[in-house]
């Protein structure tokens, strides 16, 4: 059977790399979807490749840096892609038109502000085309419920690309948590960070239509919602930090530091509780030598892990920059011995392989929706109490209270 089609929903700096008119100057300089999906076409597992964004007056910029970063670094890797809107227009629903130029079966990837997640993955579902959509999933939890209810009637597999999931200490600790090897739920505690300079490229939505919990606090959110299966969450309280985003010229809703406090218990009605706490910040230092802190620690009944990914053992010191600690794992940009892109086993790429793989499955009819979500996958049914306490947590903040989540014969509902 033919690889599946798939069509790239935004054209930013995680699609390509391309920020502002030039390159990144993040550690995603050439992005992470683009190259990725360029890699599996080369290897035969996606078919024709498109992008979709809200002006075509970018593509031809896009192309040439695509080019220059990503052809002539690995080999020619073919580069090529259908593009909408056209060059001279601007249609912010664009993706429609592109949507619609799948068939049944094919996939989307969507990398775009939070707010458009929810219309662009309904249409794309209710046009059975199979859906990946970078944390969080949405903003609203009756979104996510609605999303589940729509991806079951139409037999189509949504996918949150939740790549922490994949990094191998994460999955190494997920797996001794869900095999009982720690013990008992009891304590969860995480910190992810990226330096202030990342808020001259999240100026333009950022305290206007998301928040720092929303963009970091969702991974290690989810990792722990992994880890845990049979415990579930039942209040949230949210406490922020203001001023340094701000003072940067962010919107005044901007919160710096978000803090989630979260009670668990665990669903067998034990009575069993355990407590998580949930922090993130787009205000660290400049030359904090990572681009992003990220830890978290997990206490069981049994045993605990303590895991701590920005400093990876992979030092670099150089004149300009000064020390680094640089994280390969994730995306390896490292050609291979012959040129061509060698970054098929970083966390980033596999997360996107899975996708690919599980959609190519379901259409050759090998596996069931029902059987991806019985394997651990990031899917809709597997990320719902992280999508639940991202929102309780924003509505704590912004109401000044805690927030219960209730969830019974299925259906979540906040109060």
């Amino acid at each position: 059977m033919a690889p599946l089609n798939v069509c790239m929903v935004g054209t930013g700096e995680y699609t390509t790399g391309f920020v502002g008119g030039g390159m990144s100057g993040s550690d995603k300089k050439v992005g992470v979807v683009g190259l990725t999906l360029f890699d599996l076409r080369r290897r035969g597992k996606v078919g024709k490749l498109s992008m979709v964004g809200t002006s075509g007056n970018k593509f031809p910029a896009i192309r040439e840096h695509l080019r220059k970063n990503i052809a002539e670094a690995y080999n020619n890797l073919d580069t090529s892609f259908d593009s909408f809107p056209s060059n001279k227009e601007r249609d912010p629903e664009a993706y429609k038109k592109a949507i619609d130029a799948l068939s049944p079966g094919d996939a989307i990837t969507i990398f775009t502000p939070d707010p458009t997640h929810y219309p662009i993955a309904l249409y794309a579902i209710e046009r059975k085309i199979h859906v990946m959509i970078t944390k969080p999933a949405v903003k609203l939890l009756k979104e996510h419920q609605h999303l589940l209810e729509e991806a079951k009637k139409h037999g189509v597999f949504v996918f949150i690309e939740h790549h922490k999931r994949f990094d191998p200490a994460y999955a190494d600790a997920r797996n001794r948590a869900v095999k009982g090897s720690l013990g008992e739920f009891n304590y969860f505690y995480s910190y992810m960070s990226q330096p202030k300079s990342q808020l001259e490229t999240f100026k333009a939505w950022a305290g206007k239509e998301s928040d720092i919990s929303y963009y970091l606090n969702s991974h290690h959110v989810d990792v722990c919602e992994s880890m845990v299966p049979d415990y579930r969450p039942t209040k949230v309280t949210g406490s922020a930090s203001t001023g340094i985003a701000t003072d940067l010229g962010c919107v005044p809703e901007t919160e710096d530091t978000i803090t989630l406090l979260v009670d668990w218990e665990k669903k067998d009605g034990s009575g069993r509780r355990a407590t998580g706490v949930y922090t993130a910040s787009w205000t660290a230092p400049q030359k904090a030598g990572v681009h992003s802190n990220q830890y978290f620690h997990f206490m069981g009944s049994k045993g605990e892990v303590r895991v701590d990914q920005a400093k990876r053992g992979y030092a670099v010191t150089e004149d300009e920059s000064g020390l680094m600690w640089y994280n390969p794992f994730y995306m390896k940009y490292a050609p291979d011995e012959e040129g061509n892109f060698a970054g098929q086993g970083g966390y980033g790429y596999v997360s996107f392989e899975k996708f690919v793989d599980a959609c190519q499955a379901l259409k050759e009819g090998r596996v069931t929706l029902d059987d991806l979500d019985r394997r651990g996958l990031p899917t809709l049914k597997n990320t719902i109490a992280t999508g639940a306490i991202l929102e309780a947590g924003r509505i704590s903040l912004d109401e000044g209270r805690s927030v219960e989540i209730v969830e019974k014969d299925g259906h979540w509902s906040l109060k």
